[in-house]
């Protein structure tokens, strides 16, 4: 073929295929478009989401956009623009109304039809249409609602209205459980009057209103029927869903109907006929449809009526599964006779190459039957243009796997080179019902990159648009959350709904983004290892402390180093790498001790002015944050500076900060400020210069995904999506932070793989502490000793408060109490709650060092982790806990021993200690059988029939013997054990370079949930592309029965201190890794506190509320002030939806207000601003949608902040957007609000779930308390009460902050095993102990709850000691120094009270380290 010729006849192909776009746009829309501007600019260039229609030529239009949204075209299209009503939808059902042209003496019906999706209101209206002008015996009239529609007052008031007179009710899709309770009550009580109701696929409660004459599902789900037997049948044969079983029922009809009576029989074939109609969605189909239910059953047309037989055409139907294409005549049913086609036919009139890269796309058959398909010619035209061939799919049901083995794959091979799923769906199931572990074996099958993008359906591109929200909350749960089960990336927005007509329109430039990054991933699968670029992403934060190379528990430059190795064996372009990861790191900042913003870093790339103004087409936007580029960040002056350096085709580069952390005038900003000009240079650089073929962005977590745009659902204005463009994005993400790493996958189209968190280990006991329980130990012995018992109790008081223990044990004797006075109950006491406090610390889980990409645990470290994995109860899989096994064999329940040990008891202090190390015994055994000479588990040992064949029991029974406990049996142990087996198997499995290299190579990348590996052992192996859950199956069952026991015990600590008084108000801070890994906990905390109870739906997610009786409930009923996490704002916005509603539930209930507080300040709070109780009772509030955090962790890690009266402001300006179920589409600034619900407010309460990261490893606890905030509101200035629930052990705790305070940093900061273990990193380990300290000065910021011993004795450990201080220099100079300006920053805000000579020696210090850094 002549050069260029191919290019030249894929424009010519793409041409036809947008006319064709543009004849369906016109076929299907009932007003015409008005006068059209006709231009030719390429929707390459669009930075904002248009619709696209096309010309004949196939040139692109757009709706010229203005500020006020789309001007003429939008008018002519009858797009509804709408003011912001807090609503997703706007668009109003009367333009769906139908009425007869004249009605004179004809037969007259009317249709009220209410459906989830728009496609088929085109369909309906022109079958009614046609009727009322084609027949002259009858006419129709007809209105549909969108399911969303009926959120408004207005439109629900409309709908119940036109049911009234209707004669026949169509229903489809009605899967959202509070919008199907409205049409459940609105049809009700109208059904017997109705003459038919036709309900296809939809909740139990809607699809028991079905009535078609004697037809009927009123007893579905709860009596025998031959459907519903049938249903069940298959279901359990096939494990189908409601639809596909509806399907298969369709095609056996004959048989099924012989058994029913023959009157049932035709009204069953009626109501069977009718989602056959249905299901061929055309005009035609669903004129069919209207006929038959109106002569057979409507009388006004039986008796006027003059419809013939022939006029109710059969079904004109699609095959049930096929592959689709634009320009063919046909439906093809076989996959080669498709390929000889577009090979032999098709793909030489495009100009498209034989050995071409091959898209596999999945449609939504219903749009191809409703002819609303246009979206889809688009996608098809955009991926040919590109010279790729496409295989266009669909299936019938909501099952694609079938298909997507059929027509994707031959011969055990794919076809395909990447799929794109158009349909947004999971790939085996729909709204109701997925089966994501088929899903997954098929795509693993297929072994190519999944895109799972989104079409709107909720609302109209314009909607969409003008949201700051973005998708709307039920699609973001159906349609991204679901399908990143199914291991799909890239949530991208691809097509919208046209207003009017509700017909698909597709979005230009985001056709165009997914058809680029469909073609990037098939590229990885083709393009030759040698020629792959690959840019490496480094972050640093916070800037210019030495912290190049951050990420949450990892060894970044060692894992960089292992990643460069495996790269060069696989054949990759690495150039020469460094012999050390030491060396590595240097080569990248010329000096580890490089401030970011030193000439000293190592600079790329010098990008001028011009050079970034013309190839970052959103430049401009950047001046209203940033002035004129190229600014001072990342700058020279003259250039935008690119840092990092090139090994072959490998750049490791450092990805700029946000730029304002110092600036305390813009961290009170409620919005978030955009990218500077160094931050949009430096991906710029990557796309368009160094031409990357994927970007690898290096631990958690960077910036990128956290820009200002929509939650999800990103438009072409939104900066995560400007920045990242067309580069696949692969992520590594600490497995423990699955919350997170969503908002990656879902604003920067992440791929992430997930990595291990460092080996934990027990805390152990050390200095003091650890002479303290020498001192127990003894006393155990000789406690009846009346000389030597007492005088150890004396040295027990003094050594534990020297330990400062008296702190947390309120009634410790004092030094000067003498031991003798007391009888010996009353010394066991005193010893138990020492011993108590010292096992607690001890046992307490930390990660030692820092993780290595590639690098399992050893045998050793992996104990702890099954220890406590052994720990814990498993109801749902039949396994008793270690301890609770242990406990029985000496007749004891574990509970009974964990509450005793709780109060001190002495007795059960020691025999919670003694069944705590017989279970570190019996899990060592175990791992001890697949251990090797170097310590390493290359291979698990199955247990197999251990048990049998082992003379005197297994090795655990024979440890635990030995340990005290030799009644235990190995049928006790054998469950156990065995999940043990599988949970040390993926302990010690690696794949986390393996993930890599196959994200790399363009394979499908398998899914897992992220979480705590000990609550949940299915996140491991790593190396997985890490996905959330289904947010609509929170809170579950365990969670609430766990909230329900740490409220208990929370609200009997409260008042038991204050009088048995029950708190007011309690301010709640949720999170969204914290709900994912604990499936809700402190979700259904907030709910039972208010006395509201979760209940499932039919489908089992949580959507439903009830009221707990105060009877039931015993107590008054607690307001709450919860605030969320932006994260948890952006993964469980359904969850915002139900706390408020239950909140808004207990605030409406007629109940005194001395036994219902919500109501009580509802009350008080409406008077004050002259609103209604239920706006009042707004108790939900989170960031502006886009925007994260409070900015105080900022502020204190970067020293930007004056005083704490600027960090309470911030928190206030930036959290105070409230939620509000009736308005759900927008997150409303509401500061006054929130003020007046905190000033109410008596405790502050956290939840801590994981032993891994605590108050002090990160600045988000510290970042989200309020309770100086509170004090500051409060009309008595009393600081609030602060709690912890920690739940991070089976022995669940209600802490005060200020014990959780201390053991953290028992555990942790002042922990020899703790510092050292970090040490042995070097540079990244000394960063993490300053982190720690910087953070505990955070909680003195926020609560004031630190004591001045924690500031002491780690001055004592890091600053006093001079070999420490040697080591720490040498390590990392910078972190060094910021160690010493924390020490300084406490004494100097009066946090830390020290001696002069402290505060001389540390300003010495700091004037040597700067020195150091200097060169001086």
């Amino acid at each position: 073929m002549a050069r260029g010729k191919g290019k030249s006849q894929r424009k010519v192909q793409k041409a036809k295929l947008l006319q064709a776009t543009f004849v369906s746009y016109l076929v299907g829309t009932s007003s015409a478009f008005g006068p059209l501007n006709f231009g030719s600019k390429s929707t390459n260039n669009f930075s904002k989401s248009k619709p696209l229609v096309s010309n004949w030529f196939g040139s692109q239009i757009q709706a010229p956009y203005t500020p006020n949204g789309y001007s003429s075209v939008a008018k002519s299209l009858n797009m509804v623009v709408q003011e912001r009503t807090g609503m997703f939808t706007n668009t109003n059902p009367e333009n769906r109304r139908v009425l007869p042209i004249s009605r004179g003496e004809k037969a007259y019906f009317k249709v009220t039809y209410v459906v989830l999706e728009s496609q088929y209101q085109s369909s309906i209206t022109k079958a009614c249409q046609a009727i009322n002008s084609q027949r002259e015996d009858m006419c129709v009239e007809c209105v549909g609602y969108l399911l969303e529609e009926l959120r408004d007052d207005k439109n629900l008031a409309a709908f119940k209205k036109d049911c009234e007179d209707s004669n026949i009710f169509i229903g489809s899709l009605i899967f959202v459980q509070e919008l199907a309770e409205k049409v459940a009550n609105v049809v009700e009580p109208l059904r017997d009057q109705m003459d038919a109701v036709v309900i296809f696929p939809s909740m139990p409660e809607v699809m028991r209103l079905n009535k078609v004459g004697s037809f009927s599902m009123q007893s579905l789900g709860q009596s025998k029927s031959v459907i519903s037997d049938f249903m069940k049948k298959k279901k359990k044969e096939d494990g189908s869903s409601f639809e596909e079983g509806m399907l298969k029922l369709l095609r056996t009809l004959p048989k099924v109907l012989k058994y029913l009576p023959s009157d049932k029989a035709a009204d069953a074939r009626n109501f069977m006929m009718s989602f056959q109609y249905w299901l061929g969605g055309s005009p035609e189909n669903l004129q069919s449809l209207l006929l038959n239910l109106a002569n057979e059953y409507v009388e006004d047309v039986k008796l006027k009526g003059k419809v013939k037989s022939q006029d109710i055409a059969e079904p004109i139907l699609l095959p049930d599964k096929g592959i689709w294409h634009p320009v063919a005549d046909k439906v093809f049913e076989n996959a080669d006779e498709y390929m000889r086609w577009y090979n032999d036919v098709h793909a030489p009139s495009a100009g498209i190459k034989q050995d071409a890269t091959v898209i596999g796309l999945i449609l939504q058959k219903s749009h191809i039957n409703t002819k609303d398909e246009c979206h889809y010619i688009a996608m098809v035209a955009e991926l040919e243009a590109r010279g790729a061939k496409v295989i266009t799919i669909y299936s019938g049901g909501l099952d694609f796997s079938g298909p997507v083995e059929e027509y994707f794959m031959s011969r055990g091979n794919s076809r395909v080179n990447t799929v794109v799923n158009l349909t947004g769906f999971a790939l085996v199931g729909g709204p109701a019902s997925q089966d994501h572990p088929k899903a997954v074996a098929t795509l693993t099958k297929l072994n190519v990159p999944y895109l799972c993008t989104v079409p709107l359906v909720f609302q109209s591109f314009e909607e969409w648009q003008s949201s700051e929200l973005g998708l709307h909350p039920i699609q973001v749960a159906l349609q991204v959350s679901l399908p990143e089960i199914d291991g799909a990336i890239e949530p991208i927005i691809f097509a919208g709904r046209e207003g009017a007509t509700g017909r698909s329109v597709p979005l230009a430039d985001r056709v165009n983004l997914v058809a680029d990054r469909a073609m990037k991933w098939a590229s990885l699968r083709t393009k030759p290892t040698s020629e792959k670029k690959l840019a490496v992403t480094v972050f640093s934060f916070p800037p210019d402390k030495g912290n190049v190379g951050t990420a949450a528990y990892l060894d970044v430059f060692n894992s960089i180093h292992s990643v460069m190795k495996k790269l060069k064996s696989q054949g990759y372009n690495v150039g020469e790498i460094p012999e050390s990861s030491e060396a590595l790191m240097d080569s990248i900042l010329n000096d580890k001790e490089a401030r970011i913003d030193s000439p000293e870093m190592n600079v790329e790339y010098r990008m001028s002015v011009d050079e970034y103004e013309e190839m970052t087409p959103y430049s401009q936007d950047l001046e209203e944050n940033w002035g004129k580029a190229p600014g001072n960040l990342n700058s020279d002056g003259q250039n935008l500076l690119i840092y990092g350096r090139k090994f072959g085709n490998v750049f490791i580069g450092v990805q700029p900060t946000f730029g304002y952390e110092g600036d305390p005038m813009r961290l009170l900003f409620s919005k978030s400020a955009s990218p500077h000009h160094g931050f949009a240079a430096y991906y710029t650089y990557l796309e368009k210069i160094f031409q990357a073929d994927a970007v690898l962005h290096f631990g958690t977590h960077g910036s990128l995904e956290f820009m200002p745009g929509k939650q999800v659902g990103m438009s072409g204005a939104c900066y995560p999506d400007r920045l990242i463009n067309s580069i696949p994005n692969l992520y590594y993400y600490a497995a423990n932070n699955p919350s997170e790493a969503t908002i990656a996958k879902r604003r920067s189209y992440a791929t992430t793989i997930s990595y291990l968190t460092p080996p934990a280990e027990n805390a152990g006991l050390y200095k003091g502490l650890k002479e303290l329980g020498e001192l127990i130990g003894s006393y155990q012995g000789l406690r009846e000793n009346e000389s030597r018992g007492v005088s150890i109790v004396n040295s027990i008081v003094a050594s534990a408060r020297q330990c400062n223990l008296d702190k947390d044990i309120i009634d410790l004797p004092s030094e000067e109490d003498d031991a003798k006075d007391l009888v010996i109950d009353q010394r066991d006491m005193i010893v138990g709650k020492v011993y108590r406090r010292l096992m607690e610390i001890e046992s307490r889980l930390l990660p030692c060092g820092l993780h290595t990409v590639g690098v399992p645990p050893t045998a050793e470290e992996a104990i702890a982790t099954l220890v406590n994995i052994a720990g814990l109860d498993r109801p749902e899989d039949n396994i008793k806990s270690l301890p609770r096994i242990i406990a029985e064999s000496v007749g004891r329940e574990i509970t009974d021993i964990y509450t005793n040990a709780d109060k001190g008891i002495l007795s059960d202090v020691a025999m919670l200690q003694k069944v705590t190390e017989a279970s570190r015994a019996a899990v060592r055994a175990c791992v001890e059988r697949s251990t090797n000479a170097e310590g390493r588990i290359e291979e698990v040992n199955p247990l197999g029939k251990v048990f049998e064949k082992i003379s005197g029991g297994s090795p655990m029974k024979k440890a635990l013997s030995t340990a005290g406990f030799p009644s235990v049996s190995d049928s006790d142990l054998e469950p156990l054990f065995n999940y043990v087996e599988f949970c040390l198997k993926q302990v010690v499995a690696d794949n986390e370079l393996g993930g890599l290299m196959s994200a790399l190579n363009g394979e499908y990348m398998l899914p897992g949930p992220g979480g705590d590996p000990i609550r949940n052992p299915d996140v491991l192996p790593t190396g997985k592309n890490m996905h959330a859950l289904d947010p609509q199956s929170i809170p579950t069952k365990a969670a609430v029965d766990v909230a329900e026991m740490v409220v208990n015990r929370l609200l009997e600590r409260l008042k038991n201190g204050n009088e048995g008084k029950y708190p007011e108000t309690v301010a709640f801070t949720l999170w969204g890794t914290d709900n994912i890994k604990t499936y809700g906990e402190s979700l259904a905390q907030v709910l039972a506190l208010a006395g509201v109870r979760p209940v499932p739906d039919a489908l089992g997610r949580v959507n439903k509320l009830e009221l707990i009786p105060l009877e039931e409930l015993g107590r008054p009923r607690i307001d709450v002030v919860v605030s969320c996490s932006g994260v948890f704002r952006d993964l469980f916005i359904n969850q915002m939806n139900l706390l408020d509603r239950g909140i808004k539930m207990a605030a409406e209930a007629d109940e005194p207000d001395d036994m219902n507080y919500v109501r009580k300040h509802a009350t008080e709070q409406a008077k004050e601003f002259g609103i209604s109780i239920r706006d009042a009772a707004t108790r939900v509030f989170s960031n502006a949608a886009g925007s994260y955090s409070a900015n105080v962790g900022l502020a204190i890690e970067n020293g930007g902040w004056e005083d704490e009266g600027q960090l309470q402001q911030q928190f206030l300006t930036r959290k105070g957007f409230s939620f509000n179920a009736d308005k759900p589409g927008m997150m409303e600034q509401s500061v006054d609000k929130f003020q007046a619900a905190l000033k109410t407010v008596d405790v502050t309460f956290q939840n801590l779930d994981s032993s891994e990261i605590s108050l002090t490893d990160v600045s988000h606890y510290y970042d989200s308390d309020p309770t100086k905030v509170v004090q500051g509101l409060r009309d008595d200035g009393k600081k609030p009460t602060s709690f912890m629930a920690d739940t991070t052990t089976a022995n669940a705790q209600v802490r005060t902050l200020s014990e959780t305070v201390r053991l953290d940093a028992r555990t942790k900061l002042l922990n020899p095993k703790f510092y050292e273990g970090m040490l042995n990193s070097g540079y990244e380990g000394t960063r993490e102990i300053t982190k720690r300290l910087r953070n505990t000065m955070g909680w003195s910021a926020t609560a004031g709850e630190v004591d001045n011993f924690i500031y002491e004795d780690a001055n004592d450990v890091f600053i006093k000691d001079e070999a420490m201080r040697e080591r720490l220099l040498n390590t990392n100079p910078n972190a060094f120094r910021d160690m010493i300006t924390t020490f300084l920053e406490a004494n100097g805000r009066g946090y830390w009270d020290t001696s002069d000579d402290n505060i001389e020696l540390l300003q010495d210090l700091y004037q040597e380290v700067e020195d150091k850094i200097e060169g001086v």
